[in-house]
């Protein structure tokens, strides 16, 4: 009987949309109902002055490297983040220098971040599709153990065992899939607003 609730799970994970079923064909392996978008845009992000007099300079400035750690660090609460802007720029010699150099590590270091988390998501999902593969024809193994006469019930319970186990490993992913799918825009989101705030003490 668990057996027969094992397949029908299975073809309940069938019948809804598997991960890998994108809707744009240029990432076969984006799973989520987001759209892909590779990279932040930094006009998307920072209306201040132009950073192109210091990119990759920020990595040279040991107080502003640590300052960029903390925070692009999401476990930073974005609030404790905003308020260590506040006390590093206020005492800077030149603000506007000082904001740029941070915002363009920040930029940078988001970005990399974002890049990572939406490189792991489609390596889950390439594992999920494996995954969807081998649970469908241990399906159909465990039928056909079922059909034979006289069925090998060691082999049909040893099997059955494998897709309960193969298919609650699937949904368990397929959960964290949905959760992680919303990380990238909440990255997008705490670029944006520590950059507002960049920008408003260096006006």
């Amino acid at each position: 009987m668990k057996y027969r609730i094992a397949i029908a799970a299975w073809l309940a994970i069938t019948a809804t949309a598997t991960p890998g079923h994108a809707a744009d064909p240029r990432y076969p392996d984006w799973p989520c109902t987001q759209a892909k978008v590779p990279e932040i845009s930094l006009a998307a992000v920072w209306a201040g002055p132009p950073l192109d007099d210091v990119s990759g300079k920020w990595k040279d400035d040991a107080k502003v490297s640590a300052l960029v750690a903390k925070l692009a660090a999401r476990r930073t609460p974005l609030e404790e983040a905003q308020k260590a802007i506040t006390e590093y720029l206020s005492g800077a010699a030149d603000k506007t220098a000082s904001g740029k150099l941070l915002f363009a590590g920040l930029f940078e270091s988001l970005n990399a971040q974002r890049s990572q988390v939406m490189n792991g998501l489609e390596r889950v999902t390439r594992k999920q599709r494996e995954a969807a593969d081998k649970i469908r024809a241990d399906t159909l193994a465990l039928q056909a153990l079922q059909s034979e006469t006289p069925p090998d019930q060691a082999k049909i319970d040893d099997l059955g065992n494998q897709l309960v186990w193969q298919t609650r490993i699937f949904e368990d992913r397929r959960n964290v899939i949905k959760f992680v799918c919303e990380v990238p825009t909440a990255i997008d989101q705490r670029l944006f607003t520590l950059g507002r705030t960049i920008q408003q003490e260096i006006e």
